[in-house]
């Protein structure tokens, strides 16, 4: 709908932007030609990860092996149950399978499904079918010329979603069983929500401030988040979780030579290589990011409260002194961004400074 606008205003005496895209009399050129340069956008930010010398980072999970999540085991019920779970109203992946076939179908498909995962698993390889991805480019704000301003949420094969879910919910079973995720994260967590973190983090902020004491929050906002997380660190942040063996082997497979393209009534572009993300819309995405970001703030002496990537900081500051060890926890994490390849976004960066007597200390 949104791209209707595009095609339906009147012709600007300047270009606003690379999906301005117009012939020399003036008129918009087709839909592939959009999805083209939004396909060519997105796959721009992918990063180039530098495998010379991966980090390692700190053991998370300090269990027994037996304890670790190193394959996963698969019955017909739990097929049929995910299936019924199914909304009939989504839309297919690339594969063109719909959901409403596989639910009005399901006790045919489950058996065969159930086939297909355990084969999956046991070979810890993914069909290619899976590795595809139709792109919906979803408007945020701003100019509607600028492909920046559309994120790129992933339409995946069906059952390929059925078996990553099975993926999905061992992972948080295994990660709520030994109580790995930071506290300090709100986001795609059981029991917690943006509201919870604004709750939590206002509250200690409110109690500061009714003592009357001065506070700093800074927001910090990674750039491009869930497309710019590399492949091969996130191999090794999983494997200090305690995911290991054929799991970790199946998720590697299935990071692995992706392609995605992007689709706009109708029309779509050519594929594309996937070099780095965890995809947007996807069903284990979010999960590994969290798991990607979760040592964030480790070595971090002041308040963190995460909602998925969106990071906020608080610190009492009555002295140049107290200044000065926030802006040393802002230069860890932007180590730690740096070291893990991923990039703040500088521009959505913000200070507030409350209290009568803050010192207004200007923060790097």
């Amino acid at each position: 709908m949104f791209f209707k606008y595009i095609r339906s205003r009147k012709p600007a005496k300047q270009p606003v932007g690379p999906l301005d895209d117009r012939d020399t009399k003036g008129v918009l050129k087709d839909d592939k030609v959009i999805a083209e340069k939004l396909n060519g956008f997105f796959a721009s930010v992918f990063t180039a990860e530098d495998v010379r010398e991966i980090p390692k980072p700190e053991l998370a999970f300090v269990g027994d092996k037996s304890e670790e999540l190193s394959r996963i085991e698969v019955s017909r019920e739990e097929v049929l149950e995910l299936i019924d779970k199914l909304n009939s109203n989504k839309s297919p992946g690339p594969d063109g399978i719909h959901l409403r076939v596989l639910k009005e179908l399901k006790c045919e498909v489950a058996e065969l499904l159930t086939k297909v995962c355990i084969l999956s698993f046991k070979s810890a390889s993914v069909p290619n079918d899976w590795k595809l991805a139709n792109v919906t480019p979803i408007f945020k704000k701003g100019s509607r010329g600028d492909p920046g301003n559309y994120r790129p949420v992933s339409l995946t094969s069906v059952p390929g979603k059925l078996v990553k879910t099975i993926v999905k919910n061992k992972i948080v079973r295994h990660i709520e069983k030994h109580k790995l995720l930071s506290n300090s994260q709100h986001g795609f967590c059981k029991g917690k929500s943006c509201l919870t973190n604004l709750l939590e983090f206002f509250e200690g902020v409110n109690k500061h401030v009714d003592k009357g004491d001065p506070v700093d929050i800074v927001y910090l906002d990674f750039q491009k988040a869930f497309d710019k997380v590399p492949h091969q660190r996130l191999i090794c942040k999983l494997s200090c979780h305690g995911i290991k063996g054929k799991v970790l082997s199946w998720i590697e497979n299935w990071l692995k030579d992706r392609e995605q393209r992007v689709g706009i009534n109708g029309k779509f572009s050519e594929w594309r290589g996937v070099t780095s993300s965890v995809p947007q819309g996807s069903v284990l995405g979010p999960i590994l990011f969290n798991l990607f970001i979760n040592d964030l703030e480790k070595g971090v002496n002041n308040e963190v409260t995460k909602f998925v990537d969106d990071t906020k900081l608080l610190k009492i500051v009555k002295t140049k002194a107290d200044c000065e060890e926030l802006q040393k926890d802002l230069t860890k994490l932007s180590d730690w961004a740096t070291k893990w390849q991923m990039k703040f976004n500088v521009d959505k960066c913000k200070v507030m400074h409350i209290g009568k007597n803050n010192p207004n200390y200007t923060y790097n």
